[in-house]
């Protein structure tokens, strides 16, 4: 593969709706065959390097987890022309040692999410691509290096468990979470993850830690206001993370090592002659790269 120009897609959670520094911003209104994102996108330059960041829930947090259309999400960014998505979300934290205001950039996820459209494919061409490495190891080993390098206190690995939603897990399901090893809940990632490796997008996760799930002791005397003020404090830790990590994300470099541009490569099952050509219209941006005739 020739080497690409890298563009760095950054999906903002609660408490994120802009990037602090980034310059020549412009808001873009983008349709996408999947219905509307969650907003505009925001064009801009990050240390020397092109970005494009969508606020998840939208400008004033109008949309909930189970609301959100992901696919549209998704496939704006890569028609905007990403390489790369950095996903920085709110989560609850099912670890001790995972206080309040740590970030943990995480390696893998369980789904518990059930009322969302999960794929670009399904009738009329259906394709399976692996997710047994959700997260993109180069992305993730650039962003623990930023965040050493900002005096960020940040864990490299863990598990994201997403559930749902709106409402927050009982105590006996964070306990089983928890008993299943998982490191911080949230609501939001998947199928993010999921599309963007369908995208043939490289994706990492900062999941920044608000407060402990309520399998903590002290859980229920945990106020808003405290919680309120620790999201902030995450956004400001956030905006100096993005810019230590996307200078050295966006250094121009050859194809990802760990496969995820190549996603799709042997992932189509369905024949070319028996194809939806509606679906394939619809496929024009996410896996262009693999259904243009050679």
């Amino acid at each position: 593969m020739s080497e690409a120009t890298p563009v760095v897609g950054v999906i903002g959670g609660s408490g994120l709706y802009d990037i602090e520094g980034l310059e020549e911003k412009r808001w873009q209104r983008v349709h996408t065959p999947w219905g509307a994102p969650s907003d505009e996108l925001l064009h801009g330059v990050l240390g020397g390097v092109r970005c494009v960041f969508l606020p998840r829930h939208g400008r004033g947090h109008r949309l909930s987890p189970s609301h959100l259309n992901y696919r549209a999400n998704i496939d704006a960014l890569k028609r905007a022309g990403c390489t790369d998505i950095l996903s920085l979300s709110a989560v609850g934290s099912l670890q001790p040692d995972l206080p309040p205001g740590r970030f943990v950039i995480v390696d893998q996820f369980i789904d518990r999410s059930f009322a969302r459209q999960k794929s670009f494919f399904g009738e009329g061409c259906v394709a399976h691509v692996s997710m047994a490495n959700p997260v993109c190891p180069r992305l993730g080993d650039a962003l623990h290096e930023a965040a050493r390098a900002a005096d960020i206190a940040a864990t490299r690995g863990g598990t994201y468990l997403v559930m749902e939603g709106p409402q927050f897990s009982t105590r006996a399901e964070s306990e089983l979470y928890r008993a299943w090893g998982c490191s911080v809940i949230g609501m939001t990632n998947m199928p993010e993850a999921k599309l963007a490796r369908e995208a043939e997008l490289c994706y990492a996760t900062v999941a920044m830690v608000t407060d402990f799930d309520c399998w903590h002791p002290e859980h229920d005397h945990v106020t808003v206001e405290a919680v309120m003020a620790v999201l902030q404090a995450n956004a400001g830790r956030a905006a100096t993370l993005l810019r230590q990590a996307v200078p050295a994300i966006g250094a121009r470099r050859s194809a990802c090592p760990g496969g995820c541009d190549h996603a799709l490569d042997h992932a189509i099952v369905t024949p070319t002659a028996l194809r939806d050509p509606a679906l394939m219209a619809r496929l024009d941006a996410v896996a262009g790269r693999v259904l243009r005739p050679a």
